[in-house]
């Protein structure tokens, strides 16, 4: 399982610890990543995701995991999450057409 979120792409960075004598020495900063499940208005169902704490927010603040993923680009999600945006996609048109 890597350390990657699943909706941002957010992944580990390198940097430097600097200690009180200006040592310094290579760190990575890793991501707040956390299993959630997410609920889809659409599909009625929820969604297991491994996503960063600020992606949660950002959730949060669109209004919901569909219209996250509406506004998301493809090149940042996961593949899973892709799946999922396309079936969302897919079920909302059939609904539009009824």
């Amino acid at each position: 399982m890597s350390r990657r979120c699943e909706l941002t792409g957010k992944g580990p960075m390198t940097g430097n610890n600097v200690s009180h004598a200006h040592n310094k020495t290579r760190r990575l900063f890793r991501p707040n990543l956390n299993d959630v499940t997410l609920q889809s208005e659409t599909l009625g169902r929820g969604i297991k995701l491994r996503i960063s704490a600020s992606a949660l927010r950002s959730v949060d603040h669109r209004g919901g995991l569909d219209k996250f993923l509406a506004k998301a680009k493809d090149d940042e999600l996961s593949p899973a999450a892709l799946k999922v945006k396309k079936e969302i996609a897919k079920a909302q048109s059939v609904a539009a057409e009824a």
